[in-house]
């Protein structure tokens, strides 16, 4: 039997006992099926990259080095000309195609130099070790692997670095020169006309490497770095980013020696995916035999001590975001640390500029740090994002040690923002709804630069579930007035959306906050707003009492507009409970107030309800006049919501007339309109009508295909309130 074929009988008994295919196989290391193939039948002769490999991924350690060709001991009378000082790959290794593609070209090219950064405990030396072992036998002259020790201790000078890699290389230590130049002027001379390929680990600068590059174009180069080393121009950079939700599954399991299952998904999930977090969660299981997944589940559920639980004793993620929080200037750690007091993950520059009080250049510049060592993301341009680990580092190790004032000033300020931005969005997407005067101290940021309506539902579109939670925790801290005028000014918003749940929190919140202040009037709007939400997602009841709560305080503090707003929401309430003439009682009574003061808008907005109403009554062809009519005022007024409204309003008094035509026509029309201002329940209200049309005309497939459009858009309308959900399908 030949070395060959010893090596691969061997190679095949040791793949067949792990139960792995020759496909599986090929896939971990990146070798073709077909080069396996022929390894096995002793067509192709193997080499110490996939020998290493493969014992790494078959759990064989030692097993197939022996057999390679040519691998018979004997006695070496000089330093091996191919030296190769390489940390062994691991065997639970999963994901990261593409990042090993991308490394694969960027070291294909001469002189080739690949930086791969990422997050601590991401896996940034375990995929160069993986690539350098898989490479390696494309280097004739072997591959040195160098620690550069950074960050946290001394990181390796690059002097001292010369001195290790020459020993490496065969030169005698006595040789080797003190002074520092010609030690590195040595250094290339003794790489010139070699193929080697350098791997430095742990890099902490660009300074550090540049001296460590070789100057032979045979030669590669592989870097990993918490920081981008954005100044070495000559690198292919290949981030590196936590693993996919599946991936990370499987690293889990693989480690744990569990099975896939929900409880695991939601582990990993917890552990934000992060390779060492995963890794450090798996093994704590497995070597805990009274555990099972659901018990390490219930340990990582609280988010406070989710750090203090992925510690297995010799690993932790607190400890290696400690060493790249040690690297940081004291202004970068400060906004590292202020920024763990935004609600959400995600952020905008606005934001960033508050809670540090800075200018937004100088924001920009502490961002781009911090974003350079991979402490931040940068999901698009002038937004960046935490990982959920390191806000909870931030939260934890750094706000924790700044002083309280300071922290007290920068959560002023953030809700000062809030509050003039949000007020400043709220006027774009409604410029004629009243808004209560709101009184900022001369040192509040100033509002981010919003411009049209589109610009203020894009910035309402990221931003709204965190400046709820901000409402709330703002009520919480004692900040109630800013806590009600963010609920305030949301409220249009989230009925745009129909955010029900989060609008009835947020006023529920800034209801007990008014209360708390003193402030009737702020009481009486949110109580009124809060009804407008419940009546909005059907809890009529609940609404009713909110408005006659409403309506009891703006006639004790005399406030007509307030009480003639209450009214025309209480109409919807007795149309939706059936009392339609009761409904149309109220809703002129408002209109006689809001013709009387010039208030076009909320005029309108009441004959439109009133449309809604004569509808129900069986009058629709008064309502269709009506309707147009305030479809007209709309239009002038340059209010698309309220006109895509109006129209569907319009389509459907012209379907009770059985004017199929006209009823599609402006069904039509708002389905464009509220798909250009953003409205997917009037979206879905356009589709589901058409779909009734073409119900009514006997197609029942067009009917059908319509209604899983309405479906896709905004499921589930509410049948109690949008009458088009009620006569679907009869």
């Amino acid at each position: 039997m030949t070395e060959r074929a010893t090596f691969g009988a061997e190679l095949r008994r040791l793949r067949r006992a792990a139960g792995i295919s020759l496909t599986e196989l090929a896939d971990r290391v990146h070798y073709s099926k077909g080069y396996l193939s022929k390894v096995e039948t002793g067509r192709t002769a193997p080499n110490p990259s996939l020998a290493a490999l493969c014992e790494a991924e078959l759990g064989a350690p030692g097993a197939l080095t022996p057999l390679l060709p040519g691998a018979a001991p004997r006695r070496r009378t000089r330093p091996d000309p191919r030296p190769s000082g390489l940390p062994p790959a691991v065997s639970t290794f999963v994901g990261r195609d593409e990042e090993l593609s991308r490394v694969r070209q960027a070291l294909e090219a001469d002189g080739g130099v690949c930086v791969i950064s990422g997050l601590a405990g991401v896996g940034k030396t375990e995929l160069a070790v993986r690539c350098a072992h898989r490479f390696e036998a494309s280097f004739a002259d072997g591959c040195l692997f160098v620690d550069l020790r950074g960050p946290g201790g001394r990181a390796a000078e690059p002097p001292e670095v010369h001195d290790r890699l020459l020993r490496a290389l065969g030169v005698p230590p006595e040789t080797i020169p003190a002074d520092p130049d010609d030690r590195a002027t040595l250094y290339r001379a003794r790489l010139r006309g070699r193929s080697v390929l350098l791997v430095l680990d742990n890099a902490v600068s660009s300074a550090q490497v540049r001296p460590l590059l070789p100057a032979e174009p045979k030669c590669r180069v592989l870097i990993t770095s918490r920081s981008r080393l954005a100044p070495l121009d000559e690198a292919v950079q290949v981030p590196l980013d936590v693993l996919s939700p599946a991936a990370a599954a499987e690293l889990f399991n693989s480690v744990a020696r569990t099975e896939p299952g929900d409880t695991v998904t939601r582990i990993v999930s917890r552990c934000g995916h992060l390779p060492l977090a995963v890794r450090i969660a798996a093994a704590r299981l497995r070597t805990r035999p009274a555990w099972d997944v659901r018990e390490l589940d219930r340990r990582l559920a609280d988010t406070n001590a989710r750090l203090r639980e992925l510690d297995d004793g010799e690993r932790s993620v607190r400890a290696v975001f400690e060493l790249s929080a040690q690297q940081l200037a004291a202004d970068e750690a400060r906004l590292l640390g202020l920024l763990a007091l935004h609600p959400g993950l995600e952020f905008d520059l606005g934001s960033a500029s508050a809670l540090g009080g800075h200018e937004d250049h100088e924001t920009d510049r502490l961002l781009d740090r911090l974003y350079d060592a991979h402490l931040l993301s940068q999901p698009s341009a002038g937004r960046y994002a935490f990982h959920d680990l390191v806000k909870s580092f931030a939260r934890e190790h750094i706000l924790a040690t700044l002083d309280r004032p300071d922290v007290a000033r920068a959560q002023r300020r953030l809700l000062d923002f809030a509050v003039r931005t949000t007020q400043l969005a709220d006027r774009l997407i409604a410029p004629l709804r009243f808004r209560p005067t709101v009184e900022m101290p001369g040192d509040a940021p100033a509002p981010a630069d919003l411009a049209t309506e589109q610009e203020a539902l894009d910035w309402l579109r990221l931003e709204w579930r965190a400046l709820a939670t901000l409402c709330r925790t703002a009520g919480e801290d004692g900040h109630h007035a800013r806590c009600w005028q963010l609920a305030y000014f949301l409220r249009n918003y989230f009925f745009r959306i129909k955010a029900w749940d989060t609008w009835c929190d947020t006023h529920r919140a800034a209801r007990a906050a008014a209360e708390a202040a003193g402030d009737r009037w702020a009481l009486a709007a949110t109580t009124a707003n809060l009804g407008v939400g419940l009546i909005d997602r059907g809890d009529i009841r609940d609404a009713s009492e909110c408005y006659r709560e409403a309506l009891a305080l703006y006639r004790e503090i005399g406030d007509e507009h307030g009480e003639s707003t209450v009214l025309a929401h209480q109409a919807w309430a007795r149309h939706y409970l059936g009392d339609h003439r009761g409904a149309l009682a109220d809703l002129r009574e408002a209109l006689e107030f809001y013709e009387r003061v010039g208030n076009a808008r909320n005029a309108a907005i009441t004959r439109r309800g009133m449309a809604l109403v004569l509808t129900a009554l069986g009058r629709a062809a008064e309502a269709a006049e009506l309707a147009a009519a305030t479809l007209d005022v709309f239009d002038r007024l340059d209010l698309g919501f309220d006109a895509a409204m109006t129209l569907n309003c319009l389509g459907w008094a012209y379907f009770h007339l059985a004017d199929h035509a006209r009823a599609g026509a402006a069904y039509r029309d708002a389905l464009a309109r509220a798909e250009a201002c953003g409205s997917p329940h009037e979206v879905a209200r356009a589709y589901t009508g058409l779909g009734n049309i073409a119900s009514a005309r006997g197609d029942h497939e067009q009917a059908v295909e319509w209604w899983e459009l309405a479906d896709e858009a905004h499921p589930a309308l509410d049948p109690l309130i949008i009458g088009e959900a009620r006569v679907r399908g009869a």
